[in-house]
């Protein structure tokens, strides 16, 4: 990798910026920036979207025009070489007479990976890759990680008390955080293709699983966990029809509630015996989805932990102590041994009010996936089952 100068970086961090634009309406495809530079002027910029039209690079050539001749065009990812709904953008690039190409990171798409850059090469353009490249990778990392390991990037998100408590004694719906949370929550939901609970949620909350409290250009697709169909048929989720709705289920749930809730427009999925929910991820990635918000109860967000399932975890802390042996706690299911505990790396805390913080970090999942620039070692292991949630 090059050697940074603080020019290449001060575009660079333009271009993150238009990129960030478009969060949440991008997917499957990356959320890209660009911006075209000649003779210390802005003179194009442009951002991808959402799928199936043009990428930042076609926008930015658009609005540069002739001054395109002899610019420096900033990208946050590798131009595509290959046609797929749109034609390729090192074409374009080529033809507007660039003459340097400053790329923060290298497509993770095989169909593209370093055959963008080399095109470019081979034309005679400067290219410098590298530049400001974590960031670029944070910036699409559930698609960096979906491309690597053709499975759905997945955030645990969830809320409790300082004693780790997501409801009080009484085990029924119960706010913890505040309305500042709440609005960041949607923001957050907003960036992900799916929302996952399990079926206690439902029932206990009735929640509508949606994107509210601001603008967005798509609602998420709710996902449920339901190993015996218990989904009362008149649940929030089935009432309005934003954003499609997927049961995963069990060999030992109702035929005949299953076509109820088809009719209700849900798809409903069986994984087997008990619910493998590496089997649900393998069937959400096939439908498309790259990336999953985990909303579930302590069941739920133990066993995509005990399954080395998750990669990020986000943690809404109330500094209040509420105890209860009976309150559901964040994590709950049998447990874990001591030395199996899940450890986060490149943790994070943040104060969000007087009374509330937010704790955020990868997971160290003993298995290379994280950091991202260990991708390639993933440890595949797609057909393991787990206990049907550990539903009560």
């Amino acid at each position: 990798m090059e050697v940074m100068n603080p020019e290449d970086i001060f575009y660079m961090r333009q271009a993150i910026c238009l990129a960030k634009i478009a969060g949440g309406q991008t997917s499957p495809n990356p959320m890209v920036g660009a911006v075209i530079v000649k003779n210390g002027e802005i003179v194009g910029i442009g951002t991808h979207l959402k799928a199936g039209e043009n990428h930042a690079e076609i926008h930015a050539l658009h609005m540069a025009g002739k001054k395109a001749i002899g610019a420096t065009l900033y990208v946050t990812l590798e131009p595509c070489s290959h046609s797929g709904k749109t034609p390729p953008c090192v074409d374009a690039i080529i033809q507007a007479g660039i003459a340097r190409v400053v790329i923060a990171m290298e497509d993770p798409n095989p169909l593209v990976s370093g055959k963008g850059i080399s095109t470019l090469m081979n034309h005679y353009i400067s290219v410098s890759v590298g530049v400001l490249e974590e960031q670029a990778k944070q910036l699409n990392e559930c698609y960096c990680f979906s491309m690597k390991t053709k499975k759905p990037f997945v955030c645990l998100k969830t809320s409790s008390t300082l004693d780790g408590k997501i409801t009080d004694y009484r085990k029924g719906f119960c706010r913890i955080t505040s309305d500042h949370v709440k609005k960041e929550v949607h923001e957050l939901r907003r960036k992900y293709d799916a929302i996952l609970v399990g079926i206690n949620t439902i029932i206990h909350d009735d929640p509508l699983l949606t994107v509210r409290e601001i603008p967005t250009y798509t609602q998420p697709i709710k996902v449920i966990l339901d190993s015996n169909l218990k989904i009362p048929i008149e649940s929030k989720v089935f009432q309005n029809e934003e954003g499609k709705t997927i049961i995963f289920t069990t060999d030992h749930a109702s035929p005949v509630k299953e076509q109820a809730l088809k009719k209700k427009g849900a798809k409903v999925f069986r994984t087997g015996k008990v619910m493998n929910l590496h089997k649900v991820m393998k069937i959400l990635y096939s439908l498309g989805v790259i990336s999953v918000l985990v909303e579930g109860g302590g069941n739920v967000n133990f066993s995509f932990l005990k399954e080395n399932l998750v990669n990020k975890v986000i943690i809404y802390k109330k500094l209040n102590l509420i105890g209860g042996k009976n309150a559901i706690t964040l994590i709950d299911g049998e447990g874990l041994k001591i030395e199996d505990a899940v450890q986060l790396i490149n943790p994070s805390c943040e104060k969000i009010s007087v009374d509330e913080i937010k704790i955020s970090g990868y997971i160290d999942r003993k298995d290379g996936i994280f950091p991202i620039e260990k991708l390639e070692k993933i440890n595949e292991n797609e057909d393991v089952s787990v206990g049907a949630n550990n539903e009560k």
